[in-house]
């Protein structure tokens, strides 16, 4: 196997100059702990010092981002893979825009999924919390989680309040539909699953177990940020954007350079030409640390955990 060629300062910038730094969370920016280095965090601030903006990429929902209170720089959260985009504020996270999934179309995909994967279990996550049916195994325990039938938490029967007013009575807003299954291989159920729900919403996933994240179709990190870098006059061109699980393959395709991580999932390796160090080493501030000695940096000098592959 030919070994990847070192990519250089020179090489980079003829590139890309960011505008913006987008990164996923978990497996990503985040270590195995759920902490955030220092490292990590002094880059970040000097990306915003520099007037780059960092955006948090996850598909972990809003209330799940208390993780990164007080990691310098990001103001801006795209939240459960596209559906939600928050504002960061200090004073608190405000909600800019939803893009939920249709109740009808998650009511179908419900069904053809267990059609195609018989002993599928569901969860619903909704502007107003969380709803297992009684089968779906507690990956995240949540003691707020209402339980019962997909289709009554799905038609708003039963469920927690949302925000919105939608409550008990009224279908839910939904940001995410979640499937696990306890056989299937992880890759195998997301073939099925996008099989399954074709036209009517977006499939991905982001756990190594077999757990499916579903959204509205049309939704991903990708098609969300797009529309953010629009409304602030950034093209994807001028954007660098870091993942490792099949959720952010869109985004890194999108990106002006999309840099999967040492740790990532093989697609999102065969994905990109860029790669970066291990999540536990640091390789977001990699990156970000070379991005930021660019103009001063002498032509042909090395990036050394930042590799291009061949191709």
């Amino acid at each position: 196997m030919t070994s990847p060629s070192r990519l250089s300062a020179a090489a980079l910038s003829d590139r890309i100059r960011p505008k913006m730094i987008v990164t996923d969370l978990d497996g990503t920016l985040l270590r195995r702990d759920k902490t955030v280095s220092d490292r990590t965090r002094a880059a970040l601030a000097a990306a915003d010092a520099a007037g780059i903006e960092v955006v948090f990429a996850t598909g972990r929902p809003l209330r799940w981002l208390r993780v990164v209170d007080g990691v310098p720089g990001a103001s801006t959260a795209v939240c459960a893979n596209g559906a939600v985009v928050a504002d960061l504020r200090p004073d608190g996270h405000r909600v800019t825009r939803l893009r939920p999934l249709d109740n009808a179309a998650a009511l179908r995909v419900v069904s053809a999924l267990r059609a195609v994967a018989p002993g599928t279990s569901f969860a619903v996550e909704s502007t107003g919390g969380m709803g297992y049916d009684p089968h779906y195994p507690p990956l995240f325990p949540d003691a707020g989680a209402t339980v019962g039938p997909v289709e009554e938490l799905l038609s708003g029967a039963i469920g927690p309040d949302a925000p919105e007013g939608a409550g008990p009575g009224g279908p839910p807003t939904v940001v995410k539909l979640l499937a696990h299954h306890t056989e299937l291989t992880p890759d195998l159920f997301l073939d099925l699953g996008r099989g399954a729900a074709a036209g009517d919403a977006d499939v991905t996933r982001s756990s190594p177990s077999a757990l499916l994240e579903i959204s509205g179709a049309g939704v991903t990190k990708a098609s969300t940020l797009a529309a953010h870098c629009a409304l602030r006059g950034i093209s994807a061109s001028e954007v660098v954007a870091f993942g490792d699980m099949p959720n952010d393959l869109e985004l890194l395709s999108w990106a002006g350079a999309g840099v999967a991580m040492a740790n990532a999932h093989p697609d999102v390796l065969a994905a990109t030409p860029w790669h970066t160090a291990d999540h536990e080493e640091d390789g977001v501030a990699v990156v970000v640390e070379r991005l930021l000695e660019l103009p001063p940096a002498p032509a042909g000098s090395a990036l050394p955990a930042m590799n291009r592959q061949p191709g």
